[in-house]
């Protein structure tokens, strides 16, 4: 863990209790005078703090040092991600977030389980265990809309990923926002809401699951 997470990161003093006071005092096993690093995620800030007591419920610290320091991915990725088994989401979305992927839309695409409902509380949590494993200074933005049209209607520069002989590689520097479908890909309505030149593919007869098709793309991408 490069850092840990504390959202009033940046006073004079804190005191740590609960499963962050569990974990620095029995699985890192800190002790007194010790540095430790936090972020708010609020600012680009990292503050260090030095352990001032540590006991067996709680930990006092006490700042220390305060740096600018921005650590995300070297350009801006938006996702819109046709809506899959929100567990399938769960198993992936860390490698997305260390990839530094910016944003990620969930879509009701006409082959979405409609049923299928992120669950953001949880999908953040895992996205902040990700980020202070990772050292990543800024946290992905989640949201949802109901349609591809809404969706479009937002990000009207949206590139999608299908099968074309048109490779995501010859347009990479200009892709900032692309759309990745559910299993069963898109249907023929919603792949007409897209110009013909902003469909794009991988050099593969293979057929991708959508998880591996948007890590793939995260990885092309910004890698």
């Amino acid at each position: 863990m490069l850092y840990l997470y504390h959202k009033d990161a940046g006073s004079p003093t804190l005191t740590l209790s609960g499963d962050d006071h569990r974990y620095l005092f029995k699985v890192r096993r800190h002790k007194a005078e010790d540095t430790l690093y936090l972020r708010n995620l609020t600012d680009t800030c990292i503050y260090g703090y030095r352990v001032v007591t540590i006991d067996k419920r709680s930990v006092t610290l006490s700042a220390i040092s305060k740096e600018k320091l921005e650590i995300n991915a070297p350009r801006k990725l938006h996702i819109g991600w046709c809506i899959i088994d929100p567990k399938n989401i769960e198993k992936i979305l860390p490698s997305l977030n260390e990839l530094g992927v910016e944003k990620i839309t969930f879509i009701y695409c006409q082959r979405s389980q409609k049923s299928f409902r992120p669950d953001f509380k949880r999908l953040n949590k895992i996205l902040l265990n990700s980020s202070q494993q990772s050292g990543r200074s800024s946290m992905m933005e989640l949201e949802t809309v109901e349609t591809l049209q809404e969706f479009l209607q937002k990000y009207p520069h949206s590139y999608m990923l299908n099968f074309s002989e048109k490779s995501i590689e010859n347009d990479k520097n200009s892709i900032e926002t692309i759309v990745i479908g559910c299993e069963g890909g898109f249907t023929e309505e919603e792949r007409s809401l897209f110009d013909q030149g902003k469909i794009v593919g991988f050099a593969t007869p293979l057929v991708l699951k959508s998880e591996t098709a948007v890590c793939t793309v995260a990885a092309k991408l910004l890698a």
